[in-house]
């Protein structure tokens, strides 16, 4: 039986990622009205690069402040790992699956932040990991609620 996913429905959802290097790799591509809350990212290093053995997690989306800009990278993590080790990041965060529509300047009253809650613009925001070295190689489990609100 397939997965109720329409309007008012909680979800878990993982995404995998095997061998990343240094091609970036969305492991959530917001869909508009949806919240998405990741529970944990687990980083496996297979191969790692001397120097730039690292992994970084970032949502690509809008900045509230103080640029007030699209297509913003916002960082949650970057994480050196060498061959063998695991890294888990298990602490919560959520994210709008589409930016806000008319925020003109940094969000300082109500009515900007109750557009930031609409997300009634036409870009998604996207969670993204990458490496630093082509011989890297990451394999990447995701796992998060997807809260549909449309």
């Amino acid at each position: 039986m397939a997965i109720a996913r329409g309007a008012g429905t909680e979800i878990i959802r993982s995404t995998l990622v095997e061998d990343l290097n240094t091609t970036a790799a969305n492991l959530i591509i917001g869909v508009q009205h949806h919240i998405y809350t990741v529970l944990s990212v687990t980083v496996h290093s297979v191969v790692s690069h001397t120097s730039d053995n690292w992994v970084s997690l970032h949502i690509l989306g809008y900045d509230t402040g103080p640029y007030y800009a699209s297509g913003q990278i916002i960082n949650i993590f970057k994480q050196y790992i060498t061959a063998g080790e695991t890294f888990v990041w298990n602490d919560k965060f959520s994210f709008n699956g589409y930016q806000g529509a008319n925020l003109s300047s940094q969000m300082d009253i109500a009515a900007e932040q109750d557009a930031v809650a609409d997300q009634d613009s036409s870009i998604a925001q996207y969670l993204v990991i990458d490496s630093g070295n082509a011989n890297n190689q990451f394999d990447i489990t995701c796992t998060y609620i997807d809260q549909n609100n449309a």
